[in-house]
């Protein structure tokens, strides 16, 4: 096979794969196949590209590696994936090492198309959620009344493991479909309610859809910053309700970003910040050894497990961590070093918010307004209370809060209003 050779620059091909095997390929998909010197793929996907392979055949290797992709470089290459290669598949990985001009990609429909299909759900009106190889905790955000879920699983057991987990969340009456070997001779397709599931005999090649239906006082958690005090367990060390929600909306998370949530407490802040958008990430960074274990509970137990918790105090515990985006100072910042560390960390252009209770660090906060600029804002909420039976105000602790962005780089900084 020696003299086979790839078309001109692109030397790898990537083809998504069905159940139906080679006779579901188009004839582009199926030359990629019979033209490649190696190729790649589970033990799955070349049993069903028979004889379409004429090269040397490579399993994967376990664990998992693209090593012996890259080392073929150059020679003619195919990479067998199940349906679309670049939904959840192996090509989003190929593509952080291989350029766009250097590979063909033949995409199946994905399982996810495969279902909606069946199902008859029009595919944008669905929320498509992997948890194969990734904690159950992360359905948890997607439990909303009335939503339409498609899930790819890990195994067999994937299905009762997600109606377990829909019912403990108060969503036992939502429809439940298995769909087992999408596409191929042994498809099938089955429903039950979360709360009855009672198949035994899974095949590991599923999907599974979900129709929610919630109870009444089902804890199904808001779409909006500010959950109540009482989701979170803590020991009274916690952004509180009110301020975490402004709190959000100060740091403005985009896109993609780093935050920092340096004096963790509970670990609010860094999980709100997971559940705006799931391109987000988060350290928390907490010196409290029991109040770190806590956080990540929080974490997992909130749909939001790949929360990183670093358990150490500012500002030694900073350390190695990938520098931040934005960074959220709620406790520490008045301890030696914190203040300077975090603001020598956070990116050019990155955004810090700051909340002080206390006067020292509402002096350090105002000491750094002066030299830096930035917004100060003071929050004061009260709360209503019983008074010899009728109703009064109570105050809480007003909470100082500075908001500052960091200049890009070549940019002097601001001395006055810079907002964030």
């Amino acid at each position: 096979m020696a003299g086979i050779s790839a078309p001109a620059g692109r030397w790898l091909s990537i083809v998504g794969i069905g159940e139906d095997g080679a006779d579901g390929l188009s004839p582009a998909a199926r030359a990629a196949i019979s033209s490649a010197e190696i190729v790649f793929g589970g033990a799955r996907h070349l049993a069903l590209a028979g004889g379409l392979v004429t090269g040397e055949a490579q399993v994967w290797p376990s664990p998992f590696s693209l090593v012996g992709v890259l080392a073929a470089r150059g020679r003619a290459v195919c990479v067998l994936a199940s349906g679309d290669p670049f939904l959840y598949g192996v090509g989003a990985s190929l593509a952080r090492h291989v350029p766009a001009d250097e590979m063909r990609a033949f995409p199946a429909p994905s399982a996810f198309a495969l279902a909606a299909a069946r199902l008859g759900w029009p595919l944008q009106e669905a929320d498509l959620v992997s948890l194969h190889g990734r904690p159950l905790a992360r359905l948890r955000p997607f439990l909303q009344d009335g939503a339409r879920l498609i899930l790819l699983t890990s195994d067999g057991d994937g299905p009762r493991q997600v109606a377990d987990f829909v019912t403990a969340h108060g969503c036992g009456a939502s429809r439940l479909m298995v769909l087992e070997a999408l596409g191929g001779p042994s498809e099938r397709v089955r429903e039950t309610r979360a709360e009855a599931f009672a198949f035994t005999d899974v095949t590991a090649l599923n999907v599974v859809a979900l129709q929610v239906a919630a109870e009444a006082n089902a804890p199904l958690l808001p779409l909006a910053s500010g959950l109540a005090d009482d989701l979170f367990e803590h020991d009274g060390q916690i952004t509180k309700r009110e301020i975490r929600a402004l709190t959000l909306s100060s740091l403005a998370p985009r896109r993609g970003e780093l935050l920092w949530d340096i004096g963790a407490g509970a670990g609010s802040i860094a999980i709100e910040w997971l559940l705006a958008h799931p391109s987000l990430s988060a350290v928390a960074i907490e010196g409290h050894a029991e109040r770190a274990a806590r956080v990540g509970r929080n974490a997992g137990r909130l749909g939001v497990p790949h929360l990183k918790v670093v358990e150490g105090a500012a500002p030694g515990a900073l350390a190695g961590l990938p520098p931040p985006d934005v960074i959220f100072l709620g406790g520490g910042a008045s301890e030696p070093g914190v203040f300077e560390a975090a603001m020598a960390a956070l990116k050019p252009g990155g955004r810090l918010v700051a909340n002080a209770v206390t006067l020292e660090t509402e002096a350090v906060l105002l000491a750094a307004h002066a030299r830096l600029g930035g917004d100060l804002v003071r929050i004061a909420l009260a709360r209503s209370v019983a008074v010899k039976g009728m109703t009064g105000w109570r105050p809480a602790m007003p909470v100082t809060q500075w908001r500052y962005g960091k200049p890009p780089e070549g940019k002097p900084p601001e001395t006055e209003g810079g907002g964030a």
